[in-house]
């Protein structure tokens, strides 16, 4: 039977990705969670089918013997946020690299034959050229792109020195059911849904035109697994996202429709860090991976608010 682990994986990526590998036969699926941000709430209905074990990335001997042995460590722990890097940038630096580096050499001394690694398009920053293409020069704008960017470095340099086979995927801007609205460090899509279904503008910073790569979330854990078992692809890294891109006020406008309401936006000061325009070139990872997203934005949207309505429903509920 084929062992997977997902770190962070009562995250809203992860706990997707966790349902996505238990679809696969005679597999067992493990989670390395300590719930710093990932929540219990995400893991419902998948009871005694997956173990979690409730451990620090940072800490080497808790997790050396979790991952142990596993066919392929899918790694997405991490404090996954840019504003929140610049705030307190202390304990992202430690989960997003120093965490890292722990799982990376946990599953090259335990025997691991494959570590994916979701990177991230935050490591491209204000580059001119559209669409953000691997082979350009990284130009992190915040702590949380650089502590991406580094994990990425040592992800290939762990698959030269050392022997471990790792991938790394630029997620772009990920959205779907399950990204906690709760934070103001929270995801922009999951913003809008909150606002949305309690019928109050939503607080957009800078004018609004801004543009990202939004990819629905059962996209991008279809394309990690997609990666973790391409063959000939360890030490590279790829894009992972639809290839295109949309205005934070488009975002809105479309919400709006789908609702059928009218709404409109307050805007704010730009947030430090932030990039103005984000895209994905997707070549390379339809060639080697066989990338193919399945969700349109508005499809993705609309699941998204149809999840986010039963969750807001049963939140509410007395």
């Amino acid at each position: 039977m084929s062992k997977y682990i997902v770190t962070g994986g009562a995250g809203f990526i992860g706990s997707m990705l966790v349902r996505k590998l238990l679809e696969r036969d005679a597999a067992e699926v493990a989670i390395v969670d300590n719930f710093s941000s990932g929540r219990r709430e995400n893991l419902e209905e998948l009871g005694d089918r997956v173990a979690v074990h409730v451990a620090d990335i940072r800490r080497f001997d808790e997790i050396a013997p979790l991952l142990r042995g596993a066919d392929v460590v899918f790694h997405l722990a991490a404090i996954p946020s840019v504003p929140r890097s610049i705030a307190d940038p202390v304990p992202s630096h430690e989960s997003n690299i120093d965490g890292t580096f722990q799982v990376l050499r946990a599953c090259a001394e335990g025997g691991v034959h494959r570590v994916f690694y979701a990177a991230s398009s935050s490591a491209y920053g204000d580059t001119e050229e559209l669409p953000k293409v691997e082979t350009m020069t990284p130009r992190p704008k915040s702590p949380y792109a650089l502590q991406k960017l580094v994990g990425e470095y040592y992800a290939t340099v762990f698959a030269s020195c050392f022997g471990l086979e790792t991938v790394s995927v630029r997620y772009f801007n990920v959205y779907g059911p399950r990204q906690n609205p709760s934070s103001p460090y929270s995801g922009i899509v999951s913003l809008f849904m909150k606002a949305l279904l309690e019928r109050r503008s939503p607080t957009i910073h800078g004018d609004g035109e801004q543009s990202r790569d939004f990819t629905y979330v059962e996209d991008v854990a279809a394309l990690s697994i997609q990666a973790a078992f391409a063959p000939g692809v360890s030490g590279r890294v790829y894009n992972g996202g639809n290839g295109n891109r949309y205005t934070l006020n488009q975002i809105w406008e479309i919400l709006q429709k789908i609702e059928g309401v009218s709404i409109p936006a307050l805007y704010g000061p730009r947030r430090a860090g932030d990039v103005l325009h984000s895209q994905a070139d997707t070549a390379a990872a339809v060639r080697d991976l066989g990338h193919a997203p399945c969700f349109s934005l508005e499809e993705g949207l609309r699941r998204t608010l149809e999840w986010y309505r039963r969750d807001h429903l049963r939140t509410l509920a007395p």
